[in-house]
Parts: C-alpha cells; sequence; structure tokens
C-alpha cells in the first residue's frame, strides 16, 4: 500500500514551491494538499479562535486540493480533524525562503505547521528552499523562478527514509533547508542563534507621520555545525527538533535562585 502524505505550507495553496512538493511526493504517496488560501508567511503556530473556518475544495493543476482561510495550523488541524485525514507523514512546504536559526523555528508558518502536526502524534518534515534575494520571499509565490529541482529530489530521498525505516524516536520535526547551488551533501546540524541582523527602519508618510519597516540583513555565515553555516557551504541542512522547549539544565539554578 501507498504511505498517505498531508501537505502543506504557509506561502498558500497556489505556490509553486507547494506543488514541487506535491509532484515528488506523488510519485510514490498519496496526497492530500491541505493549505492556506492565502499567504501566511512568518505566523508560527498562530490559531484561528476568534473566527469561523472556511476550507474550499478546488482544483490546481488539475488537482484537487483543500483550501483553508486560516493559518498554516489551522490547515493540518481541519485536515486531521474536519477532513479526518490519517497521514503517515505531514510535509510542509517547499517554503520559498530558507527556515534556519533560533528565530525563523520561533515565526515561521512552514515549521508551525510541522509543529501542530507532530503536537497531535503525526511524524512530520518542514522543507524550505533557499534565495538569494531576500525579494524573492515577497513576490507572488504562484509565479516563482526559483529552480526547484534539488528540492523535489531532497524531499523524495528524506521522506522515502523516512516512511520505510520510521521516524527519529527523540525528535518531533525534521527541518531541512536546501541550498539554491547543492553541493550534493546532506549535513545534520543544529540551530544557530540568528538569522537576521535586526534593525528597524523609520520613515515619514505623506502627512509627516512616523512608521516603521523592521529589516535587517542576513548573517553571512555561523559557527560550524548550525543550520545557517551548512547553507552557506551549500549543503542540506538537516535540523531534528523537539516539542520541548524545557531548559532542564538550568532547573536546579532556578531552584537555587527562589531557594526552593
Amino acid at each position: 500500500m501507498r504511505p498517505n502524505i498531508l501537505l502543506t505550507n504557509d506561502d498558500g495553496v497556489t505556490s509553486e514551491g507547494l506543488w514541487a512538493a506535491y509532484d515528488a511526493l506523488a510519485e510514490f504517496s498519496d496526497v492530500t494538499v491541505v493549505a492556506p488560501s492565502t499567504q501566511q508567511s512568518a505566523v508560527g503556530r498562530s490559531i484561528s479562535i476568534f473566527e469561523p473556518i472556511r476550507a474550499n475544495k478546488i482544483r490546481i493543476n488539475n488537482k484537487e486540493a483543500y483550501s483553508v482561510g486560516g493559518k498554516p495550523t489551522d490547515s493540518v488541524i481541519i485536515g486531521l480533524y474536519a477532513l479526518k485525514l490519517k497521514p503517515d507523514l505531514v510535509v510542509s512546504g517547499i517554503n520559498i525562503g530558507e527556515n534556519l536559526s533560533f528565530e525563523s523555528v520561533m515565526t515561521s508558518g512552514t515549521i508551525g505547521a510541522a509543529l501542530e502536526a507532530a503536537n497531535h502524534d503525526v511524524p512530520s518534515v518542514a522543507f524550505s528552499l533557499q534565495v538569494e534575494d531576500q525579494g524573492d520571499k515577497f513576490d507572488d509565490p504562484k509565479y516563482s523562478c526559483l529552480d526547484f529541482e534539488d528540492s523535489k529530489k531532497a524531499i523524495a530521498y528524506i521522506c522515502k527514509k523516512i516512511l520505510k525505516k520510521g521516524f527519529p524516536i527523540k525528535s518531533d520535526v525534521i527541518n531541512v533547508n536546501i541550498p539554491q547551488k547543492f553541493t550534493g551533501i546532506y549535513e545534520i546540524t543544529h540551530l544557530a542563534r540568528k538569522l537576521f541582523e535586526t534593525g528597524v527602519e523609520k520613515r515619514l508618510d505623506p502627512r509627516g507621520r512616523p512608521y516603521f519597516w523592521i529589516n535587517g540583513p542576513l548573517y553571512e555565515d555561523a559557527p560550524e555545525g548550525t543550520d545557517v553555516h551548512s547553507i552557506s557551504k551549500g549543503n542540506i541542512s538537516i535540523t531534528p527538533l523537539t516539542l520541548d522547549s524545557t531548559a532542564y539544565e538550568c532547573m536546579n539554578e532556578i531552584r537555587s535562585l527562589l531557594e526552593i
């Protein structure tokens, strides 16, 4: 029997990256697309609890998909609990733009969807493709000029291995980042601390009132062994993530601090 995969993302159901992932996965599995109707980048694990969620069956590229009027996490929840899907694996991506470091793990809708699946005991993998021009992240993801061939090969290779051998026991999500120029090397990494040099640019509107843009360039490199360093070398970065954010090594220090 072919495995069942729930495919989602945060760039929206029309994203070229999503459908590149579909093409790679459909070669060996039955894929159901449940993805946000619109662009939802950087929403993390936010969830729609104050408004209803609509999920409409549509056709894209002559294939059926569910377009969800909500966040990536909503799409996963709708897939699992409204559509009653029983996936062997949830795949999130291919995101247009890298998701590296502490920063991205905490804010990425791509990773947020994968974490949501893991929170419901479904193994999940997030895939992201590096962009050399950061402006590509803000263009219409339906019409991308990116080359997804290396990403499709990586998706097929990694997902086949997981489905055959089982998901790593002590990991909840596997976060995969693919460089634009791939060396052919897969590297197991840990998260770098930062991806961006954070800055804020102040501007004035036509009425002279201030507004702000959060911006800042990418760090060009990071310590060896990190995901940011791996991508800078042209390697595919594979980082196991866990839902448990407890700082165990700090517990005794806090006991001493609070005298408890």
